[in-house]
Protein backbone atom coordinates (compact mmCIF):
# COMPACT_ATOMS: atom_id res chain seq x y z
CA UNK A 1 0.00 0.00 0.00
CA UNK A 2 0.90 3.53 -0.63
CA UNK A 3 2.50 5.37 2.59
CA UNK A 4 0.39 7.90 3.83
CA UNK A 5 0.85 11.67 3.72
CA UNK A 6 2.46 12.64 6.84
CA UNK A 7 1.49 15.96 8.49
CA UNK A 8 4.72 18.11 8.77
CA UNK A 9 4.86 20.40 11.77
CA UNK A 10 5.01 23.86 11.62
CA UNK A 11 8.18 24.35 13.77
CA UNK A 12 11.29 23.41 12.40
CA UNK A 13 12.05 21.11 15.27
CA UNK A 14 16.05 22.36 15.22
CA UNK A 15 17.34 22.19 18.77
CA UNK A 16 20.61 23.70 16.72
CA UNK A 17 20.87 27.41 18.07
CA UNK A 18 23.05 28.64 15.38
CA UNK A 19 21.97 32.03 13.20
CA UNK A 20 22.49 30.40 9.75
CA UNK A 21 22.87 34.33 7.89
CA UNK A 22 22.76 32.83 4.48
CA UNK A 23 19.47 30.91 4.92
CA UNK A 24 18.24 34.35 6.74
CA UNK A 25 19.89 36.55 4.64
CA UNK A 26 16.70 38.64 3.94
CA UNK A 27 15.93 39.97 6.77
CA UNK A 28 17.27 43.05 5.36
CA UNK A 29 15.60 42.26 2.34
CA UNK A 30 18.96 42.74 0.41
CA UNK A 31 18.24 41.28 -2.64
CA UNK A 32 20.26 42.09 -6.12
CA UNK A 33 20.97 41.05 -9.62
CA UNK A 34 24.47 40.34 -10.72
CA UNK A 35 25.59 43.58 -12.70
CA UNK A 36 27.50 41.06 -14.74
CA UNK A 37 26.55 37.51 -16.18
CA UNK A 38 28.72 34.98 -16.21
CA UNK A 39 27.00 32.08 -17.72
CA UNK A 40 25.95 32.96 -21.65
CA UNK A 41 23.12 30.98 -23.55
CA UNK A 42 24.66 30.52 -26.44
CA UNK A 43 23.41 32.41 -30.16
CA UNK A 44 21.58 30.31 -32.58
CA UNK A 45 23.47 29.60 -35.79
CA UNK A 46 20.89 28.86 -37.72
CA UNK A 47 19.24 32.23 -38.01
CA UNK A 48 16.36 31.85 -35.75
CA UNK A 49 15.78 33.83 -32.92
CA UNK A 50 18.57 34.77 -30.94
CA UNK A 51 18.06 33.14 -27.19
CA UNK A 52 17.65 35.88 -24.09
CA UNK A 53 21.07 36.20 -22.17
CA UNK A 54 20.97 34.13 -19.00
CA UNK A 55 19.62 36.06 -15.39
CA UNK A 56 22.81 35.68 -13.13
CA UNK A 57 20.64 34.61 -10.02
CA UNK A 58 22.47 35.81 -6.23
CA UNK A 59 20.83 35.14 -2.75
CA UNK A 60 22.54 38.08 -1.41
CA UNK A 61 25.25 41.09 -2.45
CA UNK A 62 28.01 39.15 -4.17
CA UNK A 63 30.82 41.12 -1.71
CA UNK A 64 28.71 39.63 0.99
CA UNK A 65 29.78 35.87 0.18
CA UNK A 66 33.18 35.19 2.40
CA UNK A 67 35.20 32.43 0.60
CA UNK A 68 38.12 30.54 2.04
CA UNK A 69 40.52 28.67 0.56
CA UNK A 70 43.22 26.31 2.42
CA UNK A 71 46.07 24.45 1.42
CA UNK A 72 46.90 26.99 -1.81
CA UNK A 73 44.42 26.61 -4.52
CA UNK A 74 45.27 26.97 -7.77
CA UNK A 75 44.90 30.23 -8.63
CA UNK A 76 42.96 29.39 -11.93
CA UNK A 77 39.85 28.57 -9.07
CA UNK A 78 40.99 31.79 -6.78
CA UNK A 79 40.18 34.31 -10.20
CA UNK A 80 36.88 32.59 -11.04
CA UNK A 81 35.75 33.10 -7.61
CA UNK A 82 36.98 36.70 -7.14
CA UNK A 83 35.45 37.28 -10.41
CA UNK A 84 31.76 36.92 -8.80
CA UNK A 85 32.78 39.39 -6.45
CA UNK A 86 33.15 37.19 -3.60
CA UNK A 87 35.31 38.18 -0.65
CA UNK A 88 37.96 35.18 -0.86
CA UNK A 89 41.15 34.63 1.62
CA UNK A 90 43.62 32.36 0.19
CA UNK A 91 46.36 30.75 2.58
CA UNK A 92 48.96 28.24 1.80
CA UNK A 93 48.39 25.92 4.09
CA UNK A 94 45.99 24.16 5.94
CA UNK A 95 44.88 24.97 9.49
CA UNK A 96 45.02 23.07 12.93
CA UNK A 97 41.08 22.41 14.39
CA UNK A 98 40.75 25.59 17.04
CA UNK A 99 42.05 27.79 14.05
CA UNK A 100 39.90 26.51 11.35
CA UNK A 101 36.82 26.45 13.66
CA UNK A 102 37.23 29.95 14.08
CA UNK A 103 37.67 30.65 10.41
CA UNK A 104 34.82 28.79 9.57
CA UNK A 105 32.01 30.37 11.72
CA UNK A 106 31.37 33.48 9.06
CA UNK A 107 32.11 31.99 5.42
CA UNK A 108 29.74 30.81 2.97
CA UNK A 109 32.10 28.54 0.83
CA UNK A 110 35.62 27.06 1.88
CA UNK A 111 37.59 24.79 -0.55
CA UNK A 112 40.28 22.73 0.86
CA UNK A 113 42.43 19.74 -0.59
CA UNK A 114 43.13 16.59 0.77
CA UNK A 115 45.06 17.30 4.40
CA UNK A 116 42.35 19.50 5.84
CA UNK A 117 39.83 17.69 7.93
CA UNK A 118 36.14 18.58 7.85
CA UNK A 119 34.80 16.43 10.60
CA UNK A 120 31.04 17.11 12.24
CA UNK A 121 32.86 18.73 15.41
CA UNK A 122 34.41 21.24 12.92
CA UNK A 123 31.56 21.90 10.33
CA UNK A 124 28.99 22.47 13.43
CA UNK A 125 30.33 25.64 14.01
CA UNK A 126 29.92 26.53 10.24
CA UNK A 127 26.89 28.77 10.81
CA UNK A 128 26.91 30.13 7.44
CA UNK A 129 28.53 27.03 5.66
CA UNK A 130 26.57 26.44 2.36
CA UNK A 131 29.18 24.55 0.39
CA UNK A 132 32.37 22.86 0.04
CA UNK A 133 35.07 22.68 -2.65
CA UNK A 134 37.61 19.54 -2.44
CA UNK A 135 39.91 21.01 -4.99
CA UNK A 136 41.02 17.15 -5.26
CA UNK A 137 39.81 13.18 -6.24
CA UNK A 138 38.80 12.20 -2.46
CA UNK A 139 36.40 13.57 -0.46
CA UNK A 140 37.03 11.45 3.00
CA UNK A 141 38.47 14.24 4.63
CA UNK A 142 34.65 15.65 4.58
CA UNK A 143 31.73 14.11 6.91
CA UNK A 144 29.72 14.09 4.13
CA UNK A 145 26.54 12.55 5.90
CA UNK A 146 27.04 15.28 8.60
CA UNK A 147 27.09 17.67 5.57
CA UNK A 148 23.99 16.50 3.65
CA UNK A 149 21.95 16.43 7.27
CA UNK A 150 22.81 20.21 7.53
CA UNK A 151 22.49 21.09 3.90
CA UNK A 152 26.05 21.50 3.13
CA UNK A 153 26.47 20.76 -0.65
CA UNK A 154 30.28 18.72 -1.38
CA UNK A 155 32.03 19.08 -5.25
CA UNK A 156 35.06 17.65 -6.01
CA UNK A 157 37.42 16.95 -9.35
CA UNK A 158 36.97 13.03 -9.99
CA UNK A 159 39.47 12.54 -12.65
CA UNK A 160 41.30 16.32 -13.72
CA UNK A 161 44.42 14.75 -12.05
CA UNK A 162 43.81 11.14 -13.54
CA UNK A 163 46.36 11.94 -16.58
CA UNK A 164 48.75 13.15 -13.85
CA UNK A 165 48.49 10.14 -11.45
CA UNK A 166 48.56 7.98 -14.50
CA UNK A 167 51.94 9.04 -15.22
CA UNK A 168 53.67 8.95 -12.06
CA UNK A 169 52.69 5.81 -12.07
CA UNK A 170 54.17 5.05 -15.41
CA UNK A 171 57.78 6.85 -14.13
CA UNK A 172 57.56 4.97 -10.84
CA UNK A 173 57.50 1.21 -12.84
CA UNK A 174 60.57 2.38 -14.59
CA UNK A 175 62.61 4.02 -11.80
CA UNK A 176 61.61 0.79 -9.37
CA UNK A 177 62.40 -1.53 -12.60
CA UNK A 178 65.73 0.03 -12.92
CA UNK A 179 66.67 0.84 -9.45
CA UNK A 180 67.19 3.92 -10.13
CA UNK A 181 66.43 5.76 -6.55
CA UNK A 182 69.08 4.02 -5.07
CA UNK A 183 71.29 4.41 -7.63
CA UNK A 184 70.88 8.14 -7.48
CA UNK A 185 71.17 8.28 -3.92
CA UNK A 186 74.75 6.65 -3.97
CA UNK A 187 75.77 8.71 -6.53
CA UNK A 188 74.71 11.80 -4.67
CA UNK A 189 76.80 10.46 -1.45
CA UNK A 190 79.84 9.98 -3.83
CA UNK A 191 79.26 6.25 -4.44
CA UNK A 192 79.43 4.63 -8.22
CA UNK A 193 77.46 1.53 -8.27
CA UNK A 194 77.32 0.26 -11.72
CA UNK A 195 75.15 -2.99 -11.52
CA UNK A 196 72.63 -5.03 -13.82
CA UNK A 197 71.34 -7.20 -11.42
CA UNK A 198 68.03 -7.47 -10.44
CA UNK A 199 67.12 -4.55 -13.02
CA UNK A 200 64.75 -5.27 -15.94
CA UNK A 201 63.13 -3.80 -18.94
CA UNK A 202 59.14 -3.57 -18.47
CA UNK A 203 58.50 -4.60 -21.93
CA UNK A 204 57.03 -8.01 -21.70
CA UNK A 205 56.09 -7.37 -17.87
CA UNK A 206 52.45 -7.59 -16.28
CA UNK A 207 50.88 -5.16 -14.81
CA UNK A 208 47.65 -5.54 -12.22
CA UNK A 209 45.34 -2.50 -11.83
CA UNK A 210 43.56 -2.63 -8.97
CA UNK A 211 40.76 0.18 -9.74
CA UNK A 212 39.95 0.33 -13.12
CA UNK A 213 38.81 3.93 -13.01
CA UNK A 214 39.85 7.18 -14.42
CA UNK A 215 43.60 6.44 -13.38
CA UNK A 216 43.78 2.72 -13.98
CA UNK A 217 42.54 3.15 -17.23
CA UNK A 218 44.34 5.54 -18.01
CA UNK A 219 47.72 3.72 -16.38
CA UNK A 220 46.53 1.05 -18.62
CA UNK A 221 46.55 2.46 -22.04
CA UNK A 222 50.20 3.70 -21.37
CA UNK A 223 51.60 1.01 -19.84
CA UNK A 224 50.22 -1.42 -23.05
CA UNK A 225 52.01 1.41 -25.25
CA UNK A 226 55.14 -0.04 -23.59
CA UNK A 227 54.72 -3.35 -24.21
CA UNK A 228 53.20 -4.66 -20.70
CA UNK A 229 50.50 -7.04 -20.52
CA UNK A 230 47.66 -5.72 -18.40
CA UNK A 231 45.49 -6.99 -15.97
CA UNK A 232 43.03 -5.58 -13.67
CA UNK A 233 40.70 -6.02 -10.60
CA UNK A 234 37.64 -4.06 -9.94
CA UNK A 235 34.58 -4.64 -8.23
CA UNK A 236 32.28 -3.08 -10.56
CA UNK A 237 31.68 -4.43 -14.18
CA UNK A 238 33.68 -2.00 -16.55
CA UNK A 239 34.88 -2.20 -19.92
CA UNK A 240 38.76 -3.00 -20.76
CA UNK A 241 41.03 -0.64 -22.75
CA UNK A 242 43.13 -1.87 -25.41
CA UNK A 243 43.48 -5.79 -24.79
CA UNK A 244 43.44 -5.71 -21.25
CA UNK A 245 42.22 -8.15 -19.04
CA UNK A 246 39.87 -8.44 -16.21
CA UNK A 247 40.52 -10.94 -13.26
CA UNK A 248 37.82 -12.70 -11.23
CA UNK A 249 39.46 -12.02 -7.81
CA UNK A 250 41.99 -9.64 -6.41
CA UNK A 251 44.25 -12.77 -5.19
CA UNK A 252 43.99 -14.15 -9.22
CA UNK A 253 46.13 -10.64 -9.42
CA UNK A 254 48.55 -10.69 -7.11
CA UNK A 255 49.89 -13.88 -8.18
CA UNK A 256 50.05 -13.11 -11.58
CA UNK A 257 51.20 -9.31 -11.73
CA UNK A 258 54.92 -8.29 -11.96
CA UNK A 259 53.97 -4.84 -10.91
CA UNK A 260 50.80 -4.47 -8.99
CA UNK A 261 49.37 -0.56 -8.71
CA UNK A 262 46.37 0.68 -6.51
CA UNK A 263 43.91 3.31 -7.17
CA UNK A 264 40.69 2.32 -4.87
CA UNK A 265 38.89 4.57 -2.58
CA UNK A 266 39.26 4.63 0.79
CA UNK A 267 36.34 3.04 2.45
CA UNK A 268 35.92 0.59 5.37
CA UNK A 269 35.87 -2.44 2.71
CA UNK A 270 39.87 -1.25 1.70
CA UNK A 271 41.05 -0.73 4.55
CA UNK A 272 44.32 -2.35 4.75
CA UNK A 273 43.41 -4.35 1.53
CA UNK A 274 47.07 -5.09 0.99
CA UNK A 275 48.69 -6.94 3.99
CA UNK A 276 50.75 -10.00 4.97
CA UNK A 277 48.29 -12.43 3.30
CA UNK A 278 48.03 -10.42 0.22
CA UNK A 279 51.47 -9.75 -0.10
CA UNK A 280 52.55 -13.52 0.73
CA UNK A 281 50.56 -13.95 -2.62
CA UNK A 282 52.63 -11.87 -5.06
CA UNK A 283 55.18 -13.18 -6.72
CA UNK A 284 58.81 -13.41 -5.78
CA UNK A 285 60.55 -10.11 -6.23
CA UNK A 286 57.35 -8.25 -7.72
CA UNK A 287 56.68 -4.62 -7.07
CA UNK A 288 53.96 -2.70 -5.44
CA UNK A 289 52.57 1.09 -6.11
CA UNK A 290 50.29 3.07 -3.78
CA UNK A 291 48.54 5.93 -5.39
CA UNK A 292 44.91 5.54 -3.48
CA UNK A 293 44.97 6.40 0.00
CA UNK A 294 47.37 6.20 2.80
CA UNK A 295 44.98 3.24 4.63
CA UNK A 296 45.00 0.87 1.65
CA UNK A 297 48.27 -0.56 2.46
CA UNK A 298 49.51 -1.99 6.20
CA UNK A 299 52.70 -0.58 5.53
CA UNK A 300 54.77 -1.89 8.49
CA UNK A 301 53.61 -5.47 6.50
CA UNK A 302 55.03 -4.14 3.61
CA UNK A 303 58.21 -3.17 4.99
CA UNK A 304 58.78 -6.61 6.58
CA UNK A 305 57.66 -8.33 3.02
CA UNK A 306 61.02 -5.90 1.36
CA UNK A 307 63.23 -6.65 4.16
CA UNK A 308 62.73 -10.49 3.57
CA UNK A 309 63.04 -9.91 -0.06
CA UNK A 310 59.44 -10.56 -0.91
CA UNK A 311 59.17 -7.71 -3.16
CA UNK A 312 61.97 -6.32 -5.06
CA UNK A 313 60.39 -2.57 -4.56
CA UNK A 314 57.39 -0.45 -3.81
CA UNK A 315 56.30 2.99 -4.33
CA UNK A 316 54.29 4.99 -1.59
CA UNK A 317 52.74 8.67 -2.57
CA UNK A 318 50.24 8.30 0.36
CA UNK A 319 50.30 7.43 3.73
CA UNK A 320 48.22 6.65 7.30
CA UNK A 321 49.11 10.00 8.14
CA UNK A 322 50.76 13.15 6.68
CA UNK A 323 51.76 16.19 7.78
CA UNK A 324 50.04 19.45 7.42
CA UNK A 325 52.21 21.58 5.68
CA UNK A 326 55.88 21.36 4.09
CA UNK A 327 59.01 20.81 6.72
CA UNK A 328 61.18 18.07 8.27
CA UNK A 329 57.89 16.09 9.51
CA UNK A 330 58.37 12.91 7.81
CA UNK A 331 59.71 11.32 11.12
CA UNK A 332 58.40 8.47 14.00
CA UNK A 333 56.31 11.74 15.38
CA UNK A 334 54.01 11.20 12.13
CA UNK A 335 53.60 7.76 12.67
CA UNK A 336 56.24 4.87 14.93
CA UNK A 337 56.91 3.16 11.65
CA UNK A 338 58.73 6.16 9.67
CA UNK A 339 61.64 6.15 10.32
CA UNK A 340 61.95 2.18 9.45
CA UNK A 341 60.40 2.80 6.15
CA UNK A 342 63.02 5.30 5.02
CA UNK A 343 65.72 3.18 5.79
CA UNK A 344 64.11 0.44 3.17
CA UNK A 345 66.04 0.03 -0.23
CA UNK A 346 64.30 0.56 -3.79
CA UNK A 347 61.50 1.96 -2.31
CA UNK A 348 60.42 5.75 -3.70
CA UNK A 349 58.50 7.71 -0.99
CA UNK A 350 56.60 10.83 -2.80
CA UNK A 351 54.47 13.67 -0.50
CA UNK A 352 51.33 12.84 -2.13
CA UNK A 353 51.97 14.67 -5.23
CA UNK A 354 50.36 12.22 -7.87
CA UNK A 355 47.79 15.30 -9.04
CA UNK A 356 50.62 17.84 -8.37
CA UNK A 357 51.33 18.98 -12.12
CA UNK A 358 50.20 22.53 -13.05
CA UNK A 359 48.38 21.20 -16.31
CA UNK A 360 46.06 19.12 -12.94
CA UNK A 361 45.89 22.02 -10.43
CA UNK A 362 44.82 23.93 -13.18
CA UNK A 363 42.11 21.77 -14.14
CA UNK A 364 41.02 21.23 -10.57
CA UNK A 365 40.54 24.98 -9.86
CA UNK A 366 38.55 25.41 -12.89
CA UNK A 367 36.03 22.64 -12.76
CA UNK A 368 35.76 22.81 -8.31
CA UNK A 369 35.50 26.85 -8.54
CA UNK A 370 32.57 26.57 -11.46
CA UNK A 371 30.97 24.03 -9.37
CA UNK A 372 31.00 26.42 -6.24
CA UNK A 373 29.77 29.24 -8.56
CA UNK A 374 26.87 27.58 -10.04
CA UNK A 375 25.50 26.36 -6.67
CA UNK A 376 25.82 30.02 -4.86
CA UNK A 377 24.64 31.35 -7.50
CA UNK A 378 21.97 29.29 -9.06
CA UNK A 379 21.40 26.21 -6.69
CA UNK A 380 22.77 23.98 -9.21
CA UNK A 381 23.82 20.50 -7.37
CA UNK A 382 24.96 18.47 -10.92
CA UNK A 383 28.54 16.85 -9.50
CA UNK A 384 27.63 16.64 -5.59
CA UNK A 385 29.00 13.80 -3.68
CA UNK A 386 26.39 14.61 -0.72
CA UNK A 387 23.55 16.28 -2.47
CA UNK A 388 20.61 14.69 -5.20
CA UNK A 389 21.64 16.23 -8.30
CA UNK A 390 18.91 18.76 -9.23
CA UNK A 391 19.30 21.35 -11.82
CA UNK A 392 17.07 23.67 -13.66
CA UNK A 393 16.77 25.62 -16.89
CA UNK A 394 18.45 29.01 -16.12
CA UNK A 395 15.83 31.89 -15.92
CA UNK A 396 16.69 34.52 -18.70
CA UNK A 397 16.50 38.07 -18.69
CA UNK A 398 13.21 38.39 -20.06
CA UNK A 399 11.78 36.70 -16.81
CA UNK A 400 12.80 39.39 -14.40
CA UNK A 401 10.32 39.21 -11.65
CA UNK A 402 11.01 35.49 -11.51
CA UNK A 403 12.38 34.03 -7.70
CA UNK A 404 14.45 30.69 -7.99
CA UNK A 405 13.63 28.45 -4.31
CA UNK A 406 15.97 26.07 -2.84
CA UNK A 407 14.51 23.73 -0.36
CA UNK A 408 16.48 21.25 0.90
CA UNK A 409 14.45 19.14 3.41
CA UNK A 410 14.36 15.53 5.50
CA UNK A 411 13.15 13.21 2.87
CA UNK A 412 9.54 12.01 4.63
CA UNK A 413 6.26 11.83 2.97
CA UNK A 414 3.75 15.00 2.92
CA UNK A 415 6.50 17.59 2.52
CA UNK A 416 6.13 18.44 -1.48
CA UNK A 417 1.85 19.09 -0.32
CA UNK A 418 3.10 21.47 2.07
CA UNK A 419 5.39 23.19 -0.05
CA UNK A 420 3.18 23.68 -3.26
CA UNK A 421 0.63 25.02 -0.83
CA UNK A 422 3.45 27.88 0.41
CA UNK A 423 4.09 28.31 -4.09
CA UNK A 424 0.67 27.90 -5.07
CA UNK A 425 -0.53 31.65 -4.62
CA UNK A 426 2.11 32.25 -7.84
CA UNK A 427 3.21 30.32 -10.78
CA UNK A 428 5.74 28.15 -10.80
CA UNK A 429 6.52 27.65 -13.63
CA UNK A 430 9.34 25.02 -13.72
CA UNK A 431 9.85 22.36 -10.54
CA UNK A 432 12.06 19.66 -10.10
CA UNK A 433 12.83 16.98 -6.85
CA UNK A 434 15.16 14.36 -6.07
CA UNK A 435 15.72 12.56 -2.74
CA UNK A 436 19.08 10.81 -1.76
CA UNK A 437 18.95 8.56 1.67
CA UNK A 438 17.13 11.04 4.36
CA UNK A 439 17.57 13.85 2.57
CA UNK A 440 15.57 15.27 -0.37
CA UNK A 441 16.30 18.80 -2.90
CA UNK A 442 13.69 20.83 -4.46
CA UNK A 443 14.27 23.37 -6.89
CA UNK A 444 11.79 25.50 -8.11
CA UNK A 445 11.33 28.94 -10.35
CA UNK A 446 8.33 31.10 -9.74
CA UNK A 447 7.31 33.79 -11.30
CA UNK A 448 5.51 37.12 -10.95
CA UNK A 449 7.06 37.46 -7.32
CA UNK A 450 6.93 41.08 -5.77
CA UNK A 451 10.30 41.99 -3.69
CA UNK A 452 7.81 42.83 -0.62
CA UNK A 453 6.45 38.87 -1.05
CA UNK A 454 10.29 37.14 -0.80
CA UNK A 455 10.48 37.35 2.99
CA UNK A 456 7.16 35.86 3.50
CA UNK A 457 7.72 33.38 1.12
CA UNK A 458 11.06 32.39 2.86
CA UNK A 459 9.64 32.16 6.35
CA UNK A 460 6.73 30.07 5.33
CA UNK A 461 8.87 27.22 3.70
CA UNK A 462 11.59 27.84 7.04
CA UNK A 463 8.88 27.01 9.52
CA UNK A 464 8.17 23.92 7.86
CA UNK A 465 9.17 21.01 10.17
CA UNK A 466 11.19 19.07 7.73
CA UNK A 467 13.54 22.40 6.54
CA UNK A 468 16.86 21.48 6.43
CA UNK A 469 17.53 24.76 4.71
CA UNK A 470 16.05 27.18 2.60
CA UNK A 471 17.46 29.44 -0.01
CA UNK A 472 15.58 31.83 -2.08
CA UNK A 473 17.78 33.65 -4.96
CA UNK A 474 16.49 36.51 -7.19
Amino acid sequence: MPTAARDIPSGNGHSDSLARTVSNSFGTLDLSTSPTATFHSPTSSYGGHQKPSTKQLKPFQTQDVKVLLLENVNKTGQDILRKQGYQVEALKNSLPEDQLIEKIRDVQVIGIRSKTQLSANILKHAKNLIVIGCFCIGTNQVDLQYAAENGICVFNSPFSNSRSVAELMIGEIITLARQLGDRNNELHNGVWNKVSAGCWEVRGKTLGIVGYGHVGSQLSVMAEAMGMKVIFYDVVNLMSMGVATPVHSLDELLRQADFVTLHVPELPETMNMISTAQLDQMKQGAYLLNASRGSVVDIPALIKAMQAGKLAGAALDVYPNEPGGNGEHFTNNLSEFTEDLRKVKNILLTPHIGGSTEEAQSAIGVEVADSLVKYVNLGTTSGAVNMPEVTLRSLTMDEPNHVRVIYIHKNVPGVLRRVNEILGDHNVDKQMTDSRGDVAYLMADISSVNTSEIKDLYQSLEDLGSRIRTRVLY
